[in-house]
């Protein structure tokens, strides 16, 4: 899929040609993006949407049409027209695998080019990465909580666009939704596609029973019926249950129910009673209808009995308490040969300088202890004392038994992507699974999560502070 390189903000273009004017376009510049906090007031985030961004970086270019809408705009000069007939990205990008478990603070995306190209790249990757991030990450919650039940991902009626529906597919994937109802989903990635029927088919017909009977007999291996149209226990259960018997008498069994309304945990508990006692102990209990990890969470603590959760608008628009957004931003850190960083009164919001490792301290037993962000030429050890990038009072030491792993690699250069081919997307959600399982306990809390500990290096910290003192001077000589 090709995204436009109009879907910027305008701001990337007027710096873009201001750049050009300036003659600093060619300027080796060194961006990162990150996020401040981590969504849903959780522990963690869990990364997605590279494949996506490098896409979209390999096939930056403007076609004609592109670039007569630019020059219709009567803002830019010819020159710059010009310059952007040819403008492709041939920098490098340094990242880690999606489906990894990262931290608020950290660099996710390195961007390195020249001024122009890192620049122009702005708004498109945090566009991709903040969204695919924030889904992934949900998802992730979701599908934790869940356990053993299978969660289909349903949100495509109620994504943010077709655009958002895809990659609501995609990223709940990696987060652990293993298959969606989203069928172009299933043809661009793969992934298994799921579906039952709506309300309308049970009331296009004279009766429920009538209804289910119909289905049956088109899908008689794939038939999941829906049935709380009507009554749930009075009419859609004992109405399965006999078509159930008829598909047995056929060869066939009914692969399960549907909920989608109603006190779904006293309902699924009923459902089962029933299923059990008349013979069908394998057919599965599907929920549906606003979906979320707290609902999971209320209907496991009252004993429901789902085997399948379809969950749709609370995961595609990531709703909940801290979500909605990721946050995401794109800073300068290096220009030339100058480490720069962003200074505020608050010192939470300083960014960090100069180009980066992130490390990541593991134990023995290969539960994670805490990340470390050191500069590209550094080298830390383990006893090593480290810093707190919110509070550089606060400090600490890396586990003396600890070993340190690399989690970022470059994955593109001038312009390409470094391996030809990508890890399908079941190699990202198993990374996924086995990185939460990693975690410190408590980082999976939704209510005061354990805050996972993500400090910077020795040397890191002292350049932050240096750099920070001349802004200070020069800003009181000005």
């Amino acid at each position: 899929m090709r995204y436009s390189p109009l879907i910027t903000d305008l701001y990337e273009l007027t710096m873009l040609a201001g750049y050009l004017e300036e003659d600093m376009h060619e300027t080796p510049a060194v961006f990162d993006l990150f996020y401040r906090q981590n969504p849903f007031k959780g522990g963690y985030a869990v990364f997605a949407g590279l494949d996506t961004a490098l896409s979209y970086l390999e096939n930056l270019a403007f076609t004609a049409d592109e670039l007569a809408y630019i020059q219709s705009l009567g803002i830019f000069r010819p020159p710059f027209i010009d310059f952007l007939r040819n403008f492709r990205f041939n920098g490098r990008v340094t990242a880690p695998p999606e489906g990894s478990v990262v931290f608020a603070r950290e660099p996710l995306l390195t961007v390195e080019g020249t001024l122009a190209e890192a620049q122009f790249a702005e708004t498109a990757l945090l566009n991709i990465i903040n969204f695919q991030t924030l889904v992934a990450t949900k998802a992730s919650r979701i599908t934790h909580l869940a356990g053993e039940a299978k969660v289909i991902e349903f949100g495509l009626r109620r994504a943010h666009g077709p655009d958002g529906g895809i990659s609501v597919a995609r990223a709940a994937y990696i987060g652990g939704a293993r298959s969606t109802s989203n069928v172009m989903a299933g043809k661009l990635f793969g992934i298994p596609v799921r579906g039952t029927h709506a309300h309308s088919w049970i009331m296009a017909f004279p009766d429920e029973l009538t209804a289910f009977r119909k289905y049956a007999e088109v899908f008689p291996d794939g038939c999941i019926l829906l049935v709380d149209t009507y009554d749930t226990l009075k009419s859609g259960v004992p109405h399965a249950i006999t078509v159930a018997r008829e598909l047995r008498a056929r060869g066939h069994e009914l692969v399960g129910i549907r909920l989608d309304s109603g006190d779904l945990a006293y309902l699924s508990r009923e459902a089962r009673r029933m299923l059990d006692q008349a013979g069908f102990p394998n057919a599965k209990i599907l929920a549906s209808n606003e979906i979320d990890e707290y609902v999971i969470e209320s209907i496991l603590s009252e004993g429901g009995k789902v085997d399948m959760y379809g969950v749709g608008t609370k995961l595609a628009t990531c709703m909940g308490e801290g979500g909605g957004a990721l946050g995401g931003v794109y800073k300068l850190v290096r220009i030339g040969s100058e480490p720069k960083l962003k200074v505020t009164s608050d010192l939470s919001k300083a960014t960090l300088p100069d180009r980066k490792r992130l490390l990541r301290a593991i134990a023995s037993d290969g539960s994670f202890l805490m990340d470390i962000i050191t500069l590209a030429d550094e080298t830390v050890m383990p006893g090593e004392t480290v810093f707190n990038p919110a509070n550089p009072l606060q400090h600490t030491t890396i586990p003396p038994d600890a070993h340190l792993e690399e989690l970022r690699a470059v994955v593109m250069d001038k312009g390409k992507r470094i391996t030809c081919g990508y890890p399908p997307l079941d190699q990202m959600a198993d990374r996924c699974a086995e990185q939460l399982s990693a975690l410190p306990q408590g980082c999976l809390r939704f209510i005061n999560p354990h805050i996972y500990k993500v400090s910077i290096s020795r040397r890191l910290h002292e350049l932050r502070i240096r750099l920070m003192e001349e802004v200070r001077r020069d800003t009181e000589t000005q």
